[in-house]
């Protein structure tokens, strides 16, 4: 299993956030490239970006994007937050990034979504945020009426990179992963799993390892040093 850095982006800024709430910022780190190149120097080679402005649709934070996405040869990207349209699908590729994460459109609208994973077969990863086990969407803020069991089911034939499944009750609070959930998307969907939400220990990452997680992303710990950061890059930045 891989761990990958986040890089959540606000106001050009790279924050964190507890529970996605921007009332709750606990991080702050003016320059995203900064951020991007603290993570490289311990041998971190996987990053996954987020806009959190064009999640919510307060914003854009596209020219930071492409400087991170640009900056070094050979880094793998995931990158998301508000991509709802396959032009900015296809520019987010054409800029460097290595997988699209697409979520609110793609959990509403399934056509939309089945023409997009057929065009870029294994460069779009569907992110199903989980509150409980209601799928949630608009970043966070509305529920879908769909179980992540539902989802999964509805996902299960197209041609994904993967599913970045995020327990929402568990972000940001360097409480530990919802190791349930995680292990239930392994079992239920033949898609790599990007597990994110909770990753507070190095026992948090064993776990999600042992389940069968394809890659944790990693950003209140990271960012706050209750992971030491060396640790995790020797163990699971491979």
């Amino acid at each position: 299993m891989r761990a990958i850095p986040a890089i959540d982006l606000r106001e050009g800024a790279c924050v964190q956030l507890v529970g996605g709430s921007y009332e709750d910022e606990r991080v702050r780190v003016k320059d995203p490239l900064e951020a991007l190149l603290r993570w490289r120097a311990f041998g971190f080679r996987a990053f996954h970006v987020v806009d959190l402005d064009a999640a919510l649709g307060r914003g854009s934070n596209a020219e930071a994007v492409a400087r991170l996405t640009a900056h070094e040869p050979g880094l793998t990207f995931t990158v998301g937050g508000g991509v709802r349209e396959l032009e900015r699908v296809e520019a987010l590729l054409e800029g460097g990034a290595s997988a699209v994460v697409v979520g609110t459109r793609a959990i509403e609208d399934a056509a939309w979504l089945a023409d997009v994973a057929s065009r870029h077969p294994g460069r779009v990863v569907v992110a199903a945020d989980v509150r409980g086990r209601e799928v949630v969407t608009r970043g966070w803020t509305a529920g879908s009426g769909m179980t992540v069991g539902d989802v999964l089911a509805a996902l299960e034939p197209l041609p994904l990179g993967g599913l970045l499944v995020t327990a929402v009750h568990k972000e940001g609070q360097l409480e530990g992963v919802d190791l349930s959930l995680m292990r239930e998307v392994v079992v239920r969907s033949r898609h790599r799993l990007y597990a994110s939400g909770g990753v507070t220990t190095l026992d948090d990452l064993r776990a999600l390892a042992s389940v069968g997680a394809y890659g944790a992303v990693i950003g209140m710990a990271l960012y706050t040093g209750r992971l030491d950061a060396r640790d995790v890059a020797l163990e699971f930045a491979k």
